[in-house]
């Protein structure tokens, strides 16, 4: 029962559900109407559902037909209706069909010249698209014509800058062209021959800077030496309201502006031709002399493509290579001042290259690298100065180097570098100076006693009197009161000489200068250099002098003249170091001259020379002597060759008048007892074996001869008969002899009143020896004489006393 009351249910259900889907197909628009029959499918009822649907369809057949059979009267007339739509219709069709036959007869041109225009329109299209294709090639292509006029114009950076854009902007947007890949192909070929020929140019720009480092180094030297005299200038003058220049803006030989990141000229001038300049125009600057444009370029060509690294490695090796040539100097550089000139000047310009090159490009050297190339360049410097500064011996040549070497300093100082290594070689250098400097006024020392004739000065005017005066300073009231003509006590050679060492000091000041000395530095090496003129120098020209052979007397006594005034004149040359060093001689430390040692020296050994020249002269005439020691003839006159002596001796001294007294009485007196000794040893010498009463008689007379001198006083300041007492031992020895007083001798020897004091025993002996063989020999018959025989006796006794008494005295 249940189970028929649910198939009831469902079977309502199942109708319900497919009236629902009827009246939506009824409803539905036909595209749609899928969904809703699938839904039919979908169940299990479909055999029913169609059954359903074909009752539906009977049903509206049935009302179509009712509606049909109520309107088929206006059926059969619309059909009437439309027999005749159809005739008309025809009619129409044919004239249609003709009006098209005639259009088409009559369109027949308009379709040809259609055709025409089509075909015009077309080309014009291509034409349109072809301009388009070439508008967007034409840049391309101008780019490239571009690039190779700037690369056959030697433009690499330009051309550089052109190849990028043409490979970035333009050849992309044609890249399907062949052509563009050709140039495509080509750029790595480009690049190649732009870094290429830029590296060519950078290398005829280095080997064209390094010919030309003199001239740059010169240009440098000058503006520096213009800007020391500028600055002397402005030292000299007031400084009110005036503010000096930078020592940098006037050193900048090189443009500035050049400093930046692109090139400054797009052409290769490289080094230009300057040689025409005259010295005395403006001195050009670097931008005159050098274009550092292949350089830039080379460097930012590198930097673009990625090599700036290789490029700079290569740079500074290159310069390392040219640093070493410039620094070698050549092996005649010592010859003349323009070899070291043009040493300095490439060294100069070698660095003021490299100071503009690190002052105008980012990194491509730095300061390390300059320090590490000016560190070798300074070693080598002072190495090749010391050792071709060595060979000067002119010392014009050596203070022209140091003027030099001070002027590349300066030079190289104002572009930073340090040069104070070059400022103590110079002190080194000073020393060699001095020593050229003694070697050139020993010649003109040597040069100036040479031609000297050792007489005092005359002078015949005022004028005369004043330039004398004005060269050396002398001062005599009692000279200046005598009328002219009168003579200056001093030779030629005292102002010379005076003015020779004011030259002297004159020459070693030079030296100083522009050396940042300070004054007592300045002081203190003036009169070092001075004492060493006077002491080494000056002294051993004085002394060769004076050793001289063939030096007579009267130069000796004209050569102690002289010194003595160039020994007063010291203090005049202190005075006058003090003046030009404005260093006070109290200041500590001062250095004192030693002129007046030098001159006293000189003075001494004049003396000792005049001493021994006497005594030659004295011997000279000595070997004249011709005693005839067996005579017993007794003379009435002194010997003609102690005359002839004694006659110089007076003419001699009568030239001392001018020396001071001292040297001419130790003179005479010297050259008194040199004769008395002399004539001492001529009595006693071996060679005389014998003598007689007679001879010594003679003798007597020529020792009386030579008292006579004596007591005529030749020189003048002796006491009394001091100058006598040189002939002392020979008067009391002769006056033994010829008076026989030899029992006074005897009684009172070794009595401080013993008469014959200075009479010798062995002296005695000896000549009583030589008087005792020639009485035994004279006389063969002696013995047979009683006096002869007494007297013999006599001397036999008196020698075997004097031979006691030398006994006694020895014990």
């Amino acid at each position: 029962m249940e189970r028929g009351k649910m198939a009831e249910a469902e079977s309502l259900e199942t109708a319900a559900e497919h009236e629902r889907i009827l009246r939506e197909i009824e409803s539905t628009d036909t595209a749609c109407i899928g969904p809703t029959l699938r839904s039919v499918y979908d169940g299990e009822e479909h055999g029913r559902f169609m059954e359903k649907l074909e009752t539906r369809i009977r049903n509206h057949d049935r009302e179509i037909e009712k509606m049909c059979n109520f309107h088929y009267q206006g059926f059969v007339d619309s059909i009437t209706e439309l027999l005749k739509v159809r005739g008309e219709a025809q009619k129409l069709k044919n004239q249609v069909t003709d009006t098209n036959r005639k259009l088409q007869h009559e369109g027949k041109e308009l379709v040809i010249a259609m055709e025409e225009l089509k075909q015009c329109r077309l080309q014009q299209r291509n034409i349109s698209a072809t301009v388009d294709k070439l508008m967007l090639c034409l840049p391309v292509l101008e780019m490239y014509s571009k690039l190779r006029d700037q690369m056959k114009t030697k433009r690499h950076y330009p051309a550089l800058k052109t190849l990028e854009h043409l490979e970035h902007t333009y050849l992309p947007q044609v890249s399907h062209y062949r052509f563009c890949k050709v140039m495509v192909d080509n750029i790595p070929k480009l690049r190649e021959e732009i870094k290429d020929v830029s590296m060519s140019d950078l290398k005829d720009f280095l080997e064209s800077i390094r010919k030309h480092s003199d001239k740059i180094g010169e240009t440098a030297m000058k503006q520096a030496q213009q800007q020391r005299n500028l600055d002397n200038i402005i030292l000299q003058q007031p400084r009110i309201g005036s503010k000096r220049k930078p020592k940098k803006d006037a050193y900048t030989i090189f443009d500035t502006e050049t400093g930046s990141t692109s090139p400054k000229s797009e052409q290769d001038s490289g080094i230009l031709d300057v040689e025409d300049e005259e010295d005395d125009e403006e001195v050009p600057g670097a931008q005159d002399l050098v274009d550092f444009s292949p350089v830039y370029r080379c460097l930012h060509i590198y930097s673009v493509l990625g090599a700036r690294e290789t490029f700079e490695n290569y740079y500074r090796k290159q310069r390392r290579k040219q640093a070493r040539l410039v620094l070698q100097p050549p092996s005649n550089m010592h010859e003349t001042l323009d070899g070291y000139r043009k040493y300095f000047n490439q060294i100069v310009g070698f660095f003021v290259v490299e100071d503009h090159i690190l002052h105008t490009t980012q990194g491509l050297v730095n300061r390390a690298y300059i320090d590490e190339l000016w560190e070798m360049a300074l070693s080598k410097t002072i190495a090749a100065l010391r050792t071709h500064s060595s060979y000067c011996s002119d010392p014009n040549l050596v203070l022209d180097l140091k003027n030099l070497i001070v002027l590349f300093a300066d030079t190289l100082q104002v572009y930073g570098f340090p040069v104070n290594q070059l400022f103590d070689m110079l002190l080194e250098i000073r020393d060699q100076y001095s020593e050229t400097l003694l070697k050139k006024w020993s010649g003109i020392f040597r040069n100036i006693l040479d031609s000297d004739n050792y007489s005092p000065i005359p002078v015949t005017s005022e004028e005369i009197y004043k330039k004398v005066v004005g060269q050396f300073p002398f001062q005599d009231t009692e000279l200046e009161k005598q009328p002219f003509p009168k003579k200056f006590p001093f030779s030629e050679f005292v102002p010379k000489v005076y003015n020779q060492i004011k030259e002297f000091i004159y020459a070693c000041l030079k030296f100083s200068e522009d050396l940042h000395l300070s004054s007592t530095e300045v002081d203190d090496m003036i009169r070092k250099s001075t004492n060493l003129l006077l002491t080494r120098t000056l002294s051993s020209s004085l002394q060769n002098v004076i050793k001289r052979k063939n030096i007579g007397l009267t130069e000796l006594v004209q050569i102690i003249i002289n010194t003595t005034h160039l020994e007063k004149s010291c203090k005049y040359l202190e005075e006058f170091i003090t003046n030009i060093t404005n260093v006070l001689p109290e200041t500590v430390h001062t250095t004192k001259l030693y002129g007046t040692t030098t001159f006293k020296d000189a003075r001494h050994a004049a003396e000792e020379e005049i001493y021994t020249n006497l005594n030659q002269k004295i011997d000279q005439f000595l070997q004249l002597a011709d005693y005839d020691w067996m005579t017993g003839d007794l003379g009435n006159k002194a010997s003609d060759y102690l005359v002839d002596l004694i006659a110089f001796l007076r003419s001699t001294f009568a030239v001392f008048t001018h020396l001071p007294g001292k040297v001419a009485q130790t003179a005479c007196m010297s050259a008194c007892k040199h004769l008395a000794t002399s004539l001492m040893q001529l009595l006693l010498e071996a060679e005389v074996r014998q003598l007689t009463l007679g001879a010594l008689q003679q003798f007597n007379l020529d020792v009386r001869e030579c008292e006579q001198f004596a007591r005529s006083g030749p020189v003048p300041g002796f006491q009394e008969d001091t100058l006598q007492l040189a002939f002392i031992d020979l008067r009391q020895l002769l006056d033994l002899f010829l008076q026989w007083d030899w029992s006074t001798y005897l009684a009172d020897y070794g009595q401080p009143t013993c008469k014959y004091l200075r009479v010798n025993p062995v002296t005695a002996l000896t000549l009583l020896e030589k008087m005792k063989d020639t009485s035994r020999k004279n006389n063969m018959f002696a013995q047979f004489r009683k006096n002869e025989r007494d007297k013999q006796k006599l001397i036999d006794t008196v020698a075997k006393q004097l031979r006691g008494l030398i006994s006694s005295h020895h014990s």
